[in-house]
């Protein structure tokens, strides 16, 4: 588990670096906006997502430079939605990685301009990316895809807003479950999906990294959940307990804690075995797998 969390820590020091090398602030009233893109996105993110791409890509011979773009871009559209999501029109947060949210330390119509600008910023880095044209355009469209309205993150969270009115929902379980698996699912699938493509993989690589991604996508939101309830707010960076207080649909809300937890168990399990296809080359996934439900942040 150290080890990991070590490999994770480098490696965000390694693409914070060549990430904020990507900002060439404008002289004029607009680098307000690109300020504000720069602050949400350089906040102190895990970078779980671009190291699921890295690695992802590892698996094929690649190494963290020919992956670094679809990483970042994923990076920059993550962002841009948790800069949304954190708007008082949406969740509502102050807080977001133990900092004031965009919306606070700008302002309002700023950070709707900064979300904006990082979602659009995503596409027009990955466009000029040095990808082969084919592979460069499979993973835009694959990108857009899994953020989009249809069944991607975006369809995700109008559910999420509606989940809040849904106690009577015949199907409250598969309701969340449709929920998780857009809206933090998809981002979590694409980036291993994304591996997969600038590698070249094959179709059964790719379907099993794809399994795996929809295994530790559903362990990352019960881990969330389970952390609303139980978490310390200084080192989850955000404000907890909302869920209840919202009337929110969770894991936790409908099946009890405990056996939330054993869900967690039985799906790292999966994400795992999913993974036997790649022997000891998928060794850092799998322990990834551990890393999220263990993870007190």
């Amino acid at each position: 588990m150290t080890d990991v969390l070590n490999q994770i820590k480098e490696f965000s020091e390694r693409f914070n670096a060549r990430l904020e090398a990507l900002f060439q602030m404008p002289e004029g009233f607009e680098r307000r906006t690109v300020e504000a893109m720069r602050y949400a996105l350089m906040n102190g993110g895990k970078r779980i997502r671009p190291f699921l791409v890295a690695k992802s890509a590892e698996l094929f011979g690649l190494n963290e430079e020919k992956s670094f773009m679809a990483g970042a871009s994923l990076e920059m559209l993550h962002t841009y939605s948790l800069i949304h999501d954190d708007l008082p029109a949406m969740d509502n947060d102050d807080f977001r990685r133990g900092k004031p949210s965009c919306h606070k330390a700008f302002d309002e119509a700023t950070a709707i301009l900064a979300g904006d600008g990082l979602l659009t910023y995503a596409f027009e880095i990955l466009a000029d990316s040095d990808y082969e044209p084919s592979i460069k355009t499979e993973l835009i469209k694959k990108l857009a895809q899994n953020a989009g309205a249809f069944s991607g993150m975006i369809a995700g969270q109008t559910l999420d807003l509606y989940a809040e009115t849904a106690k009577d929902e015949k199907e409250p379980l598969k309701l969340i479950e449709n929920i998780e698996k857009m809206k933090t699912g998809c981002l979590l699938r694409y980036a291993c999906e994304a591996g997969a493509i600038i590698g070249n993989a094959g179709q059964k690589e790719r379907e099993a990294l794809c399994l795996y991604a929809r295994k530790i996508g559903q362990t990352f939101q019960i881990s969330d959940d389970i952390l609303d309830v139980v978490g310390d707010e200084k080192k989850v960076g955000k404000t907890l307990k909302k869920d209840d207080k919202q009337n929110k649909l969770t894991f936790v809300s409908l099946l009890g804690m405990e056996k939330a937890r054993e869900l967690e168990e039985k799906l790292t399990s999966e994400a795992k075995e999913a993974l036997e296809i790649f022997s000891s080359k998928a060794e850092t996934l799998k322990n990834l797998a551990d890393f999220i439900i263990s993870r007190d942040y």
